[in-house]
């Protein structure tokens, strides 16, 4: 793998004060939570800007494919330049798109600033290689555990948090107070974190060309990176429309649809376990049961036409706890397995591991909009459960 990854010589690790652990946890949290305050919003940004729902379900469709954009083109940039500079440049311009978001007077501009959202709220892959480059070899796990926990914790308040101030104070507001937490996260980060001495010397043509020679060169990690992007087609299908679903349907606002987001904390209590389960049974066979407990998950969606409406909700929030959870263990067993394929170039199979996940995530947000214009709920049911079908397919090894 000498066209891969060219080392430099390594500083010793400085040890990590918990100040820092929590400034980067908080970093990973705040910057990935950009990308779901839209969700829950839906439906009541759409009226206010007079755009049709399927229209509408670009926004988080926007925001998914600009974090695979910049997962692909931006966080190789890791391994090449100091990571402080870049976590820093990023947070500056997340926080400028955010404030965009919330002043855009028309569909187009807020479609513009959810692209730049995404672009730049892949620091939070940056944060989490910082961590693991700061750590201790005897503390490397716990701390990456720390800041992994910051960041599922991100996902799973960002979708509760917007839709608790969209329905107080409206949705410019949440987008308003994201860019103030997201600026006030950077001055911490920028007081606490030191400077990164570049691992490699390779300039950016070669490592993105570096990319391409993984790919090509670990089957596995294309079994994996396919996977994992087919199960998140589902998962975001789900997310990206229950909050149009919940106001046409029930006339719930956004409050309630991102109340949902609570079963986000089965994925914060999966990613531990996955990864115990994973170092016991073996990666592969982690994913393989994640996916089927996905796959139930997704499944239990169909049953939505056969039950009386007063057990519809409960339905969508068990649903949603057992998908949560099977997709979040299958991403840990599938980053365990991806990190240990070249372990010299662990964050350029990252890259690729989230960029082939955030592509389905993007795919889910526009067919999950398409199918739930056409074929109304069942069709993202029927949409999720085969998606989650054909990654067990691709699993099956």
């Amino acid at each position: 793998m000498s066209a891969v990854h060219v080392p430099l010589p390594a500083l010793p690790a400085p040890l990590l004060s918990r100040g820092l652990i929590v400034a980067m946890a908080a970093g990973a949290g705040f910057s990935v939570a950009s990308l779901y305050y839209s969700q829950p919003m839906l439906g009541v940004i759409g009226p206010a800007l007079g755009a049709a729902p399927a229209a509408t379900g670009l926004v988080p469709t926007l925001t998914q494919l600009g974090y695979a954009l910049g997962i692909a083109l931006l966080a190789p940039l890791g391994d090449r330049l100091d990571r402080r500079a870049l976590i820093l440049v990023k947070a500056v311009i997340l926080a400028a798109a955010l404030g965009l978001a919330a002043v855009a007077g028309s569909l187009p501009g807020l479609l513009l600033a959810s692209l730049l959202v995404g672009l730049t709220a892949t620091l939070a892959q940056d944060v989490v290689p910082a961590a693991a480059a700061l750590a201790r070899p005897d503390e490397r796990g716990a701390v990456v555990g720390k800041v992994m926990t910051g960041l599922l914790l991100g996902i799973l308040l960002s979708r509760v948090a917007s839709g608790v101030v969209a329905e107080l104070l409206g949705w410019r507001a949440m987008f308003g107070i994201a860019a103030g937490s997201v600026l006030l996260m950077a001055v911490a980060l920028a007081r606490a974190l030191p400077r990164f001495t570049p691992t490699t010397t390779l300039g950016y043509p070669a490592l993105l060309g570096s990319l391409l020679s993984l790919w090509r060169q670990q089957p596995a990690l294309r079994r994996a990176v396919l996977a994992q992007g087919l199960l998140a087609i589902g998962f975001s299908a789900f997310w990206s429309t229950l909050a149009l679903m919940l106001h046409s349907r029930f006339q719930l606002g956004s409050a309630a649809a991102g109340a949902f987001g609570i079963a986000g904390a089965a994925g914060a209590l999966a990613a531990p376990l996955a990864g115990r389960w994973a170092d016991r049974l073996g990666s592969p066979a982690v994913a393989r049961i994640a996916i089927t407990v996905a796959l139930a998950g997704f499944a239990l969606l169909l049953l939505d036409g056969a039950l009386p409406p007063v057990a519809v909700l409960p339905l969508l929030a068990v649903s949603a706890v057992v998908f949560d959870f099977g997709f979040q263990s299958a991403l840990v067993a599938h980053q365990t397995q991806v990190y240990g394929l070249v372990p010299e170039a662990r964050s350029r199979l990252n890259a690729l591991l989230f960029t082939g996940m955030f592509l389905g995530m993007a795919a889910g947000g526009a067919l999950g909009s398409l199918a739930l214009a056409r074929w109304g709920w069942s069709g993202v049911a029927g949409l999720a459960t085969l998606s989650a079908l054909a990654s067990l397919v691709v699993r099956r090894r």
